[in-house]
């Protein structure tokens, strides 16, 4: 197994570190080199992108969801046949929950014992990009600030006076520079990056940027200081054996479409692990479904595509009937808007499932932005009542109980906002949606319990539910 890593994080978001990260992944992939890509913290988006550059999955590496031993461990597993792994930071190097910087980039390369290499905004700036890269290489111990590559230079002029600076009053290296670009090769929109689902000329972009990127930065010397990393030992397998039951697989179908997407894959991979034979469904433009044990509905980006969803008025009325008959539906944000009564947009209502008798409004600003901490406090098929786990959330929509009337909820977080005030997740028969993403590796006992509930429905019916 290769321990070639390498963590690519910049001064703060914006910095041009995604640029860096999906031109590298891409430029290494194109010359030959199989790349595994991991993108720091809670993304989705980032993720699928550098999954795309790479031609094989991303993988998101959080020290809020899971402790250094597993970390590592995660990392082992996922990047096994990897000549080079690339990590994707976020937002600044330094930047964590809290004063002491935890679960920032910088922990996160600690923990992999992984140099780094930063993006550098240099818009306006020459002598003062030394005197800020001496501060971040001297700011905390154990941290292996490996390179440079400047961003957003203006000229040759300015590319050369920020080379003769740094080189003049620090020992990093200067990996390249890059022009400043009139416009992002990848558009962006309210939750970051518009996802590649959305941007039919995705691939040639990449490749675009991946010769941007080679051009101006050494990505072969990028591959060298990722080479120069020990390598890393554990002890512990990532996926313990735990599937239970009578030997035949209960089905639980997951919908990825343009809509619903936001899946970590190790979400996935637990429900295989805990007994689960997994079906990939589409609400939109898709084949009819086959009868499922339990029903999996991820985020995305339901109010973009809030009049394709409610034209899909018969099968938006099957997962209601479904859900209501008693079908263990588990539902994410996106997911959980769909099983509204509608979704709001600039003023218009779109008629979604109706399984619970709320709405949830669109609005211009995040409503919920964050990691979050949920106490379980009421009963449900997914979480013991009195349990307390980890999650995250990020919605620019807010949810309001149908013409006046009360509901309630199953969790409470501290910190997180939900459904407002701290309020989050509702159960209607066996299914619960909540606002709040989890990591399924993380939260004990989750991925058991669905497949507990997916196998008793199906034991119950002698056979599953039809949805077709």
């Amino acid at each position: 197994m290769s321990s070639a890593r390498l963590v690519i994080a910049g001064l703060n978001g914006g910095t041009g570190k995604t640029i860096l990260s999906l031109g590298t992944v891409r430029a290494l992939t194109n010359a030959g080199h199989s790349v595994k890509p991991f993108k720091k913290g809670p993304d989705y988006i980032d993720a699928e992108w550098l999954g795309l550059a790479a031609g094989r999955a991303a993988t998101n590496l959080d020290p809020f969801f899971l402790d250094a031993a597993r970390l590592q461990s995660l990392f082992l597993h996922a990047s096994a046949g990897a000549s080079i792994s690339i990590i994707e930071g976020n937002r600044g190097l330094y930047d964590g929950r809290d004063v002491t910087g935890s679960c920032s980039t910088a922990e996160l390369a600690r923990i992999l014992d992984s140099p780094v290499v930063l993006a550098m905004d240099c818009t306006k700036m020459t002598r003062t990009a030394a005197a800020i890269l001496s501060g971040v290489a001297a700011f905390e111990p154990g941290v292996k600030l490996a390179g440079v590559v400047l961003n957003r230079t203006a000229n040759e002029r300015h590319r050369s006076m920020l080379r003769q600076c740094i080189e003049h009053y620090t020992d990093i290296p200067v990996l390249g520079a890059l022009p400043r670009l009139r416009d992002n090769p990848i558009p962006e929109r309210h939750m970051g990056l518009v996802s590649d689902r959305e941007f039919a000329q995705c691939a040639g972009e990449l490749d675009r940027v991946a010769q941007f990127v080679a051009q101006h930065v050494d990505v072969e010397r990028m591959a060298e200081i990722a080479r120069s990393a020990q390598p890393l030992a554990s002890n512990e397998p990532f996926w313990p054996v735990v599937a239970e039951g009578d030997g035949v697989r209960p089905r639980i179908g997951y919908v990825r479409d343009a809509a619903l997407w936001f899946y970590y894959e190790e979400n996935l991979e637990a429900l295989r692990q805990a007994g689960a034979d997994l079906v990939e469904l589409r609400i939109i433009d898709g084949d009819p479904w086959p009868t499922l044990d339990g029903l999996y509905l991820g985020g995305g980006f339901p109010e973009t595509l809030a009049s394709e969803l409610s034209a899909c008025r018969e099968r938006l009325a099957g997962i209601r009937e479904a859900a209501l008959a008693g079908l263990p539906v588990y539902a994410e944000c996106g997911g959980f808007m769909v099983l509204g009564e509608s979704i709001v947009m600039d003023g218009v209502e779109y008629p979604m499932s109706g399984v619970f008798p709320v709405q949830t409004v669109f609005h211009p600003k995040p409503q919920g932005l964050g990691y979050v901490e949920a106490e379980v406090v009421a009963e449900n098929p997914f979480f013991p009542q009195g349990m307390v786990f980890r999650g995250h959330e990020f919605h620019y929509s807010a949810c309001r109980p149908r013409d006046g009337g009360a509901v309630t909820h199953a969790l409470r977080l501290n910190p997180g906002t939900g459904m407002g005030g701290g309020a989050d997740g509702l159960v209607q028969a066996n299914t619960f949606a909540a606002y709040t993403h989890i990591f399924g590796p993380a939260v004990q006992g989750w991925a058991e319990r669905f497949v507990r509930a997916a196998r008793g429905h199906r034991d119950q019916l002698n056979k599953g539910t039809d949805l077709s």
